[in-house]
């Protein structure tokens, strides 16, 4: 009986929001280059906090680079992370990969960031195109921050991904906390905890006398509960939260059908 052919090596797209040249996306390439075919698709330029915004009345960039990755094809966009999926799939793909990673973001994208984060929008256009996501954060803002302990749980998260075609809208919000692996306690499934910036607006001058103003904040958790992923990152635990882009609040829609009078 003749042996059957070895079956094609999933196509992984990656992308981040801090640019082509952040070491978080370097990190995560490493960390999966040899689960599958690696595409990178990354914006040229830092576009944190872009959200799920898409460029419009503007042209789009799109060019290969060879010097970034080893041995892997990719592309710099000149537009937004949600712009790198769309672009992606349509000019470079020609067709939808079977997992799309988007990261590692320097920074935390626990509970309401993921609202602001250009990394999850990312990951989430993925899914709204049906393809199965993840989003990786590390929570360490430094550009020299370690990503020792995040290339280590980002591969084995991707590889529980790729034992099983997930649901074609999967995606997944992960954070890693920032330790050494040893400190690591595991990996926790999480849902997303209720807390949020307490910001400020800082009024200043520039050297004209102009006035302008700085956004600051604090980070507060209004959620107590164990279950969150603000607890989990706490306490030195990986956090998985399944997130979707389906913002219906069924609850609410069955009592308003109960009770408003159309």
């Amino acid at each position: 009986m003749a042996k059957k052919k070895n079956a094609a090596k999933p196509v992984i797209l990656v992308t981040n929001d801090d640019g082509i040249t952040a070491p978080g996306i370097h990190n995560l390439v490493e960390a999966v280059k040899d689960l599958g075919k690696i595409v990178v698709v990354a914006p040229d330029k830092p576009q944190s906090g872009m959200g799920h915004a898409i460029t419009i009345g503007q042209p789009l960039r799109l060019s290969a680079v060879s010097t970034f990755f080893d041995g892997v094809e990719a592309y710099q966009c000149s537009g937004t992370p949600v712009d790198c999926v769309k672009l992606a799939v349509d000019k470079i793909l020609h067709r939808k990969p079977d997992l799309c990673l988007s990261g590692i973001n320097h920074g935390a994208n626990h509970s309401i960031n993921v609202i602001y984060s250009g990394t999850m929008s990312a990951a989430v256009e993925a899914a709204i195109e049906s393809i199965p996501s993840i989003g990786f954060s590390l929570l360490d803002y430094s550009i020299d921050a370690d990503f020792t302990a995040a290339r280590k749980y980002a591969r084995i998260i991707v590889e529980q991904m790729l034992k099983k075609t997930p649901e074609k809208h999967t995606v997944l919000n992960v954070n890693f906390p920032p330790v050494s692996p040893d400190l690591i306690k595991g990996i926790r499934i999480c849902r997303q905890a209720y807390a949020k910036y307490e910001e400020d607006f800082v009024e200043r001058n520039d050297p004209n006398g102009r006035k302008y103003y700085w956004l600051t904040g604090e980070f507060v958790n209004f959620d107590k509960g164990k279950d969150t992923d603000v607890w989990a990152l706490k306490n030195n635990y990986v956090s998985v939260v399944p997130v979707q882009f389906d913002l219906t609040n069924y609850q609410l829609k069955e009592k308003l059908e109960k009770t408003w009078k159309l």
